[in-house]
């Protein structure tokens, strides 16, 4: 079944099309004023509005305007439970259920949980888990869940929260501590920026030669798993270099999610592009090319999350 998708979340707008063995995805983060904890559901509910057409003409030009669509997917709340809303799923439903009608296809709602499990599975190759009971947690801006799933049938799961945080998300913690810093939201991408900023204002030769030698340790790694935890190493000696003593504490308490990536990384890519990928930056930093460094990370992170590296999909 060939199927259109929506989803209209916190802090994403995407556009996909999937067949059950290959997809596509369009997906932009919306905007936020630096200096901001993120939007309010008003703004952007109004966001997603505005930027669907755009990344919807994007996706008909890749994927052409004669796909013969057979559903149109969209998810429609946080979470499959009673009480769970969020206004900014309104901009994906309401696009969703205009083009089921005018397609004379179904409408398929979901929630942006249930969506989240079922990319992480057909992305790691284990649909099969779709229809057994499995563990999963769920990572994101504003979720830190421990899940117990199980197959609904029809290709769906119901997930139950038995596990999590107690008080904020893992994501919160990386952007409230950004906006401390004074850093863009989402806070990810800049921390490491102000990572590599500090180390290229402080480091000395000898930091620096322990950076390659961290990178070459990746090179030497004899299997996937090895590779993601010498790159593990080298982000955390990168993080403890920058001169920041939040950082590599940061860094530290999402030791196993980042290794999982890591080894997904490698499974796809290879460990030889992990390797030239940190190389590639130790050299930037050797040079003391802030600018370039900074490329280097938003070409990486970009490529990695909706490009040629995207190590799910």
């Amino acid at each position: 079944m060939r199927v259109l998708a929506f989803d209209t979340s916190n802090y994403t707008t995407s556009v996909a099309s999937f067949d059950g063995t290959e997809g596509h995805n369009i997906s932009r983060l919306l905007d936020v004023e630096q200096g901001a904890l993120g939007l309010r559901q008003s703004d952007a509910l109004f966001a997603h509005v505005k930027r669907l057409p755009e990344l919807a003409d994007r996706l008909f030009s890749d994927i052409g305007t004669d796909a013969g669509f057979e559903a149109v997917g969209v998810s429609t709340r946080p979470r499959a439970v009673e009480g769970s809303y969020m206004p900014c799923f309104l901009a994906g439903e309401s696009q969703a259920r205009v083009l089921g009608a005018a397609l004379g296809v179904p409408v398929l709602p979901f929630s942006h949980q249930q969506g989240h499990i079922a990319a992480s599975l057909w992305g790691s190759g284990h649909m099969e888990l779709m229809d057994e009971p499995h563990l999963a947690w769920h990572l994101s801006g504003g979720t830190t869940e421990l899940l117990r799933v199980t197959p609904e049938g029809k290709g769906s799961v119901h997930a139950e929260k038995i596990g999590g945080t107690t008080d904020i998300s893992a994501g919160q913690l990386i952007d409230r501590t950004g906006q401390d810093l004074h850093l863009d939201f989402p806070a990810g991408k800049a921390l490491d920026k102000l990572a590599a900023a500090g180390i290229i204002a402080c480091a000395s030769e000898e930091d620096i030669a322990a950076l390659f030698r961290a990178a070459e340790a990746i090179r030497e790694a004899g299997d996937n798993r090895h590779a993601a935890e010498a790159a593990f190493a080298f982000q955390h000696e990168l993080a403890m270099q920058s001169g920041n003593t939040l950082l590599p504490l940061i860094f530290r308490s999402f030791y196993s999610s980042v290794l999982v990536l890591w080894e997904r990384f490698c499974a796809l890519n290879g460990v030889s592009m992990l390797y030239e990928t940190s190389v590639r930056l130790c050299r930037h930093i050797r040079d003391r090319d802030l600018s370039a460094a900074v490329a280097w990370i938003d070409y990486c992170t970009r490529e990695t999350v909706s490009g040629s590296r995207r190590i799910y999909y």
